[in-house]
């Protein structure tokens, strides 16, 4: 199904029937059992109900504990699909409400996990599984942002004009799909130091990601890469024949698609160019230490050097009010596009991804940008506040994960306790977090199995519970 077809208004009865017809009757009234029973879930972590186990015993505040027990095992309770193929971990999850797997989302879902995996060899099994397919898939289509289980499925989207694949559910160009698929592999490494899911294949993955990446920089032609869709909607195909824009080369890379799946206006998206930086540097890390190829990690190196220049040039802008700011999109002749989506990476997450630090000057700027009415998807209700983006229309809806975003992102107690009221005000009587809502009523919301929004709120719950759990207090 369509991504943005979604759309749902759960009132607290149909969430508990959606996911456990079993304890329709099983809870009092304000905090209803929603998460599956037992048997019906696909994944159990020990070191992950250990972690809801203790957050419901240190914190007081009984509907944010429900919204965690709810919320951060949601993708291994609902979207997992784990096997062993060839004697090794396969792991393959879906989004939620869509069955395929996105580069992005799958990485995303699974990433709030790694802190446990010394605890539970099972869940670390898991997360090497996503690693394996995830080099697969890579393999299968460098420029798909997500695919099925079964590589013969054929797509809904088989008429668009590209080279549609077998096994590829839709294939939009997007930077951070790589980017993503890199950052899972690197993290899991520096935790588990296990060297198995990087082999050949996966080593051939990272060719490919490079190889991608440098057609993508368009010094001396178009690339491969066309993509166009007989749509109603302008942001799902692509202008010029289906290449985007035209663009200057700048040693940048572009990126014909939004993480939102949106189309880019100006084809340099700035905060995936940094997400890129930070992933070809982690990538030489691993080929050097894991695969021994000095060459490799040389030519990986040589092009975040190149995309690093690039966004030093051209990636900043002399705001009249807020100063030097970074933009969203540029073309590298000046022309640039002033915006932030809510969709990770942006450039409010910058310092999640680990591309700067918080207290970097233009980021701060940008910041202070990205939430106010300068940005021009930052929308303001009578009690809630947050970015949007055009993905889901015209209406102004928020999106959970640019609160969460702003909240892993503040050094601010008083911001983070913002943003955790915001959110617990947000899931509706449902238990869960959404896609968006609209600002003044949560109760009009897009998508209400959306796993990734789910577990990253887990994260930030988990985080201000090992940091500051004062924050927790109802």
């Amino acid at each position: 199904m369509k991504r943005r077809n979604f759309i749902q208004n759960t009132a607290l009865m149909g969430a508990a029937l959606l996911y456990n017809p079993s304890d329709i009757f099983a809870y009092n009234a304000d905090f209803p059992i929603v998460r599956p029973a037992l048997a019906e879930r696909k994944f159990s972590s020990k070191a992950v109900e250990a972690a809801i186990k203790a957050f419901k015993a240190g914190v007081a505040d009984k509907e944010q504990a429900w919204l965690f027990e709810n919320c951060f095992p949601n993708t291994l309770d609902t979207t997992v699909f784990h096997s062993n193929v060839n004697g090794r971990p396969d792991t393959y999850v879906i989004t939620g409400d869509i069955d395929a797997m996105w580069l992005r989302d799958s990485c995303a879902q699974v990433w709030p996990y790694l802190p446990f995996v010394h605890d539970d060899q099972k869940l670390a099994t898991l997360i090497a599984g996503v690693i394996n397919r995830q080099a697969q898939l890579i393999i299968r289509d460098p420029y798909a942002n997500a695919f099925f289980k079964d590589g013969n499925t054929e797509s809904e989207w088989k008429s668009d004009m590209t080279e549609m694949r077998p096994g590829v559910h839709e294939r939009k160009w997007e930077i951070d799909s790589l980017c993503y698929a890199i950052r899972l592999a690197h993290a899991y490494w520096v935790k588990t130091k296990d060297k198995k899911p990087f082999d050949a294949e996966w080593e051939r993955s990272i060719r490919l990601i490079l190889q991608t990446f440098k057609e993508q920089q368009r010094k001396t032609d178009r690339g491969p890469y066309h993509f166009q869709r007989e749509t109603a909607k302008p942001t799902d195909t692509l202008p010029m024949e289906g290449f985007g824009f035209p663009v200057k080369p700048t040693g940048m890379i572009c990126s014909m698609f939004r993480p939102s799946d949106d189309a880019t206006i100006f084809p340099y998206l700035i905060p995936s160019n940094f997400f890129a930086v930070v992933s070809l540097k982690q990538a030489a890390e691993m080929v050097t230490a894991l695969r021994n190829d000095a060459e490799l990690a040389k030519s990986l190196l040589t092009l975040a050097d190149e995309v690093q220049a690039g966004l030093d040039k051209y990636a900043k802008y002399q705001h009249p009010e807020f100063g030097e700011i970074y933009a969203f999109e540029v073309d590298g002749m000046g022309n640039r596009y002033l915006m932030d989506d809510a969709n990770v990476p942006s450039l409010l997450a910058l310092p999640y991804l680990d591309a700067m630090p918080v207290s970097d000057p233009v980021y701060q700027n940008t910041r202070r940008f990205c939430l106010s009415d300068s940005n021009p998807f930052y929308y303001k209700g009578g009690k809630f506040e947050g970015i949007g983006g055009p993905h889901v229309g015209k209406d102004q809806m928020i999106w959970p994960l640019s609160i969460i975003a702003r909240g892993l992102t503040s050094t601010d107690p008083q911001e983070i306790k913002h943003c955790l009221q915001m959110l617990k005000a947000s899931h509706a009587g449902t238990g869960f977090m959404h896609e968006s809502f609209l600002k003044d009523d949560p109760a009009k919301f897009t998508r209400s199995w959306f796993a990734w929004a789910n577990t990253i709120y887990g994260e930030l719950l988990w985080k201000v519970f090992k940091e500051n759990p004062s924050l927790l207090k109802s």
